[in-house]
């Protein structure tokens, strides 16, 4: 027995199956990163986690996806088997790995420093070198204040 149903009943219906039983939806997305704001036309979203085609990551945050993990520059970061599908790349559990924050709102990601890129000096707290002339001329280096307290007041007319 079949039973008549119409098109735009059917494809309710099976958005509706679709939402319900947690299948991952296509949808755009926005990722801040950095100074920038990138917008993906093709995204997936599967519980928490956004997942982009790995061709647009080195748009995102500047990685690569090759045999040996996630790269940029001199830094590969392996990726285990839950973070690659065919072409996608799942981004917020590649954040999570890394221990980079991550906030989302609708469809609106912001992704924060990633720690392993930052430098040195985040590890050491230890301020990096500095030189600038004082007010009569002689130049002064901040580590000229080392093991002291400094307070450096900067101005720029832009």
């Amino acid at each position: 027995m079949t039973l008549p149903i119409n098109r735009r009943q059917f494809v309710l219906a099976s958005a509706s199956a679709s939402i319900a039983l947690g299948a991952p939806t296509s949808t755009t997305a926005t990722v801040l990163y950095q100074d920038r704001a990138t917008i993906l036309d093709k995204a997936r979203v599967e519980g928490s986690d956004l997942w982009v085609r790995s061709a647009d990551l080195p748009r995102v945050n500047e990685f690569e996806v090759k045999p040996q993990g996630a790269c940029r520059a001199d830094i590969c970061i392996p990726l285990s088997k839950d973070l690659k599908k065919a072409e996608w790349f799942n981004l917020t559990g590649f954040a999570r790995k890394v221990g980079q924050a991550v906030v989302a709102d609708s469809s609106v990601w912001s992704f924060g420093e990633v720690p392993l890129l930052r430098g040195t000096y985040f590890n050491s707290r230890i301020a990096p070198d500095f030189a600038v002339p004082d007010r009569k001329g002689k130049v002064v280096h901040l580590s000229d204040f080392r093991g002291k307290k400094v307070l450096v007041v900067t101005w720029a007319s832009w």
